[in-house]
């Protein structure tokens, strides 16, 4: 294949190249390096004595805030000395601005435009909603970016999708990549291109959740074409100049496929598998559940939880059911305390958890146990991810979850939301 793409562009001129193409590897400079709790670990962390650039980095606590375990305590620990002795200034601890990392990016601008970003946690290509290069690396590879501020990538060819038509009320983003993931399977070594007009209906945080659950397609990097909507976002939150990319008018791609919004129906993924595994919400309804859990990374945001509240308004969660709230970042928790979304969560029955992985990970604040069975709106259904081996883990949007959480099994929350 020949020609260059949206995800290449950017390469090239990070690499100080012309051109690249797909099976190149290229060394590139880093703009932005985000370590997080995880890195500091006793089993993982080297000491670093030098960075080359303190203001390209950001500390975040995330996976497990406050700390969980005295494991996690000495991480926070070992991460607070680094801040201090480097002089870090982005650096979100426990407190007013902690949240996950990836939502920290959407929240202050981190990620700009025609930038490279880079973390070691999978879920970095969240970032490419805001047209920048945003990749999961290993400990390593995020050691030395940070004391080198350069990497480097392999080319791989790229999948555009083309949206199209507005999603219905009762269907989310989060329902759209499961539609993608289902039909359209793994993405390994690939990246993954939205645009089109549909993309005008779509939400920063709509976005934001198929570019973070594009980690589960194994795409390299998943990105937006710009528009008005995300540069005026970027803008507000972050003074710095940027270069947005956009694809050469003779790109060529693997495929061009087509996701019409208007035609999507509520869908969850069975558990242990995200990719061809996503059936109507109908083929699991009366399924009966244990727990409910709406957060993480790519479905804890202010629009999440506030479809979520619509949903459970004036109702209340089963008896039999545990439904866990984890909003993705402190900034996100207070919008939703003031637009009464988190009054309605709690007055149904739920319980809020401060911003962090938490359960999605199966860290803490609703680890799941022997053969319980889970719907949540978080980024991974694996075997064991939430907690037992033998626990069950279904996959759906916060509407679809929520209205599960009501019923006492899963389903279709059309029922609730007209």
């Amino acid at each position: 294949m020949t020609g260059v793409q949206t995800c290449a562009l950017p390469i090239s001129r990070k690499g100080g190249l012309k051109k690249v193409s797909p099976g190149d590897l290229v060394t590139v400079g880093v703009d932005t390096v985000i370590l997080f709790d995880n890195n500091f670990m006793m089993n993982r962390w080297r000491e670093v004595l030098k960075v080359n650039n303190p203001d390209s980095i950001v500390v975040v606590f995330d996976h497990r805030v406050p700390a969980a375990t005295q494991a996690s305590a000495t991480a926070h620990g070992i991460g607070r000395e680094f801040v201090r002795r480097f002089g870090i200034k982005r650096f979100h601890d426990v407190g007013y601005s902690q949240g996950i990392a990836h939502q920290l990016v959407a929240d202050h601008g981190y990620g700009l435009p025609g930038s490279v970003l880079l973390c070691s946690d999978s879920h970095t290509c969240s970032g490419g909603v805001f047209n920048c290069i945003a990749r999961g690396v290993g400990q390593p590879d995020i050691v030395y970016a940070a004391c080198k501020n350069e990497t480097w990538f392999r080319v791989g060819e790229t999948v555009r999708y083309e949206l199209v038509g507005k999603l219905s009320r009762a269907v989310t983003a989060k329902d759209a990549f499961l539609q993608i993931a289902g039909e359209y399977g793994d993405h390994a070594t690939m990246n993954v291109e939205f645009g089109g007009a549909g993309m005008q209906s779509l939400s920063i945080n709509a976005r934001k959740t198929l570019t973070t659950m594009a980690a589960e397609l194994s795409a390299e990097f998943a990105t937006f074409e710009p528009d008005d909507v995300m540069l005026e976002w970027v803008r507000a939150r972050n003074p710095a100049p940027f270069e947005e990319v956009y694809a050469d008018a003779d790109a060529n791609y693997a495929a061009v496929r087509k996701v019409n919004l208007g035609a999507l129906e509520p869908l969850v993924a069975y558990p242990d598998s995200v990719v061809n595994n996503s059936r109507p919400v109908g083929d699991a309804a009366g399924t009966k559940i244990d727990q409910a859990f709406i957060g993480s990374c790519a479905n804890g945001t202010l629009d999440d939880l506030e479809l979520a509240a619509s949903v459970l308004d004036g109702r209340r969660v089963s008896s039999q059911v545990r439904l866990i709230i984890t909003p993705a970042s402190q900034t996100v928790y207070r919008a939703a305390m003031k637009s009464g979304a988190i009054g309605k969560l709690v007055d149904a029955g739920a319980v809020v958890t401060p911003p962090t992985c938490g359960a999605c990970g199966g860290g803490h604040l609703g680890v799941l146990g022997p053969d319980e069975t889970c719907i949540t709106a978080t980024t991974r259904n694996f075997k064991g991810r939430m907690g037992d081996l033998s626990a069950k883990i279904f996959m759906g949007s916060p509407a679809t979850v929520a209205a599960s959480a009501i019923a006492g099994s899963i389903t279709d929350p059309r029922e609730f939301l007209n």
